[in-house]
């Protein structure tokens, strides 16, 4: 049985998600740039999901979000779901988008541990040996420089999105500073000093990079030819602090037994009260649910 997810109100997360068997479904292209970027305003804005870090590489992205409602889900949900359907439409194909292990959702537990997940993100095209630097990487990338600055007004793209469909013909981007930091220029520049030796250290660890002519000139159906492991463990949390790691998988213990217990009382027909940041049960089939006090 998978172990059940909490959601708490004002958690920061990296996220990952990656395409059908690493196929190149999100290669970049002025398509596939125009229809994510619109698709995450528009789901990040109706959830309230606060943005601070992004890139979109070829057969998987990263996000680094904070969820002041505890709207996680929902906002995956309607991101996935609509660039996928986005996506597929310009192929055409009507397979599966997305790898079915689903997304991955790292809660991050303290200011230090935000810069170094979003330092991760922003390098990831120098250390998947794409490009020499990160900034030169053609898809979606944000850089450090846009945090805290004025909002980006994106326009709904005139392919597969219907003009008189639900979808507003613009939404809002806009990254700002996680909480922890004195200021959004604190967090830019803990964030580009991490950036740059995540950068150096990958570079030191390759010399050839595929580069950009050759990243856009594959083709959607591709996918890497260096094989990559499988079966890992997929972390929960993550901490540079090594204490503050092992409190957090505790109290994810913690939830979990609590979970399973009202789980089981709820199938049995008593009146269960499920552990604070329980999702489904609560949205889905109306679980009565603890409070954050």
């Amino acid at each position: 049985m998978t172990a059940p997810r909490q959601y708490l109100r004002g958690a920061t997360y990296l996220l990952t998600r990656r395409c059908f068997q690493r196929h190149f479904f999100l290669r970049p292209s002025k398509r596939t740039n125009e229809a994510f970027r619109f698709v995450l305003a528009v789901a990040a804005g109706r959830y309230g999901i606060r943005l601070h870090a992004y890139c979109v590489l070829s057969n998987h992205y990263h996000l680094v979000v904070t969820d002041p409602a505890a709207r996680l889900p929902d906002f995956l949900r309607d991101l996935n779901s609509l660039v996928a359907r986005a996506l597929n439409a310009a192929v055409p194909r009507w397979e599966d988008f997305w790898s079915a292990s689903g997304h991955s959702a790292v809660s991050l537990q303290s200011p230090a541990d935000v810069v170094e997940k979003a330092a991760y993100t922003l390098a990831n095209p120098v250390a998947a040996r794409l490009v020499r630097w990160s900034h030169q990487w053609p898809g979606l990338w944000s850089s450090p420089a846009v945090i805290g600055a004025a909002p980006i007004l994106v326009k709904r793209p005139g392919h597969f999105f219907d003009p008189d469909g639900p979808l507003p013909e613009s939404a809002v981007l806009e990254l700002t500073s996680p909480e922890g930091f004195e200021s959004a220029a604190a967090f830019r520049s803990e964030l580009a000093a991490e950036l740059a030796d995540q950068e150096q250290q990958a570079r030191r660890r390759s010399t050839s990079f595929l580069g950009i002519l050759k990243v856009l000139s594959q083709r959607p159906t591709d996918r890497p030819r260096r094989w990559e492991p499988r079966r890992a463990l997929s972390p929960r949390v993550a901490s540079r602090d090594s204490w503050r790691r092992i409190e957090a998988l505790g109290r994810l213990k913690q939830f979990a037994h609590a979970y399973r217990l009202a789980l089981a009382g709820w199938r049995a027909g008593s009146d269960a009260v499920f552990p604070h940041g329980t999702y489904l049960m609560r949205t889905l089939h109306g679980a009565e649910c603890e409070d954050s006090g």
